[in-house]
């Protein structure tokens, strides 16, 4: 399927700004014999706090392991700072870029500490060990998401969202400049997700860049400056939300008829449903 009238109104105005820090040229991105994305093109905005949103298997988890060097696309490349990101040392791309996927396993009986601990790997090599920088880190990583209590806890006695908050701790310990989360409120309830967002808001004020898969629509669209939508492996309509989402998109995007309005308490845009006979 095609979406030419808002796709292309996408390219107008967002496909010549190629100087990103994080980008994504041409890529093709498969799973074995199944094309996921064809000739896909994202740059991503610098010190922005961005959403990808989009229908299940659309294709936004498969673009963000691209951009996090997991899925070498088939053609194409993911381009960070200038370079091929396929042809960078590991440790490199892990100083730069944090990536918190969407389903991660602990060792058995590792506790919260060491589990957050690992995020300073990137830091340290064979004359640099462990250093109150990195003790620094990764306390104020675990009091960003309140795990400190819990630091003497086995990973696997926690629930799933005591979990969830402890992997992004993790990845935020490692204090690289972009952050890709993929679907970081997941086993979260309603108000450790907004928490969660509203410290993501803060990293990204501090001047780092966040990239996050998310599902609540209202959410997304009231934390983030700029918005992917993607549909059937596609990005139909980027920019801010305030610009971009209508009810034909939503419609469009989500198979959805929706009344959109403005948030009451941020005016951003705010989705209603309809449901299918709306």
């Amino acid at each position: 399927m095609q979406y030419e009238g808002v796709y292309s109104e996408r390219v107008k105005r967002h496909g010549c700004d190629m100087t990103n820090r994080l980008q994504a040229e041409a890529v093709t991105l498969r799973y074995g014999a199944r094309a996921i994305s064809q000739n896909l093109s994202l740059s991503v905005p610098d010190g922005v706090f961005t959403a990808i949103v989009g229908p299940n298997a659309c294709g936004k988890s498969t673009l963000l392991r691209a951009l996090a060097r997991l899925l070498p696309p088939e053609s194409g490349q993911v381009v960070l700072d200038g370079k091929a990101i396929a042809e960078l040392p590991s440790r490199e791309v892990a100083r730069r870029l944090g990536l918190l996927p969407q389903s991660s396993t602990a060792p058995d009986g590792i506790t919260v500490a060491d589990l957050v601990a690992r995020g300073r790997f990137p830091h340290q090599s064979f004359l640099q060990q462990w250093s109150a920088a990195d003790a620094r880190a990764v306390r104020t990583a675990m009091a960003a998401t309140g795990v400190i209590d819990l630091a003497g806890r086995s990973v696997s006695d926690l629930s799933g969202g005591q979990r969830q908050r402890v992997w992004i701790a993790m990845v935020l310990a490692q204090e690289t400049p972009i952050l890709l989360l993929d679907e970081p409120t997941t086993f979260l309830d309603l108000a450790h997700q907004v928490e969660l967002l509203e410290l993501l808001g803060e990293l990204n004020a501090t001047g780092r860049t966040v990239v996050a898969v998310l599902h609540e629509l209202n959410l997304a669209f009231r934390f983030a400056s700029h918005l992917v939508a993607m549909r059937d492996g596609a990005i139909v309509a980027e920019g801010h939300p305030e610009e971009i989402v209508t009810e034909d998109l939503i419609r469009t995007v989500f198979d959805l008829p929706a009344l959109v309005m403005p948030d009451p308490l941020t005016g951003r845009p705010m989705v209603i449903p309809r449901g299918k006979a709306g």
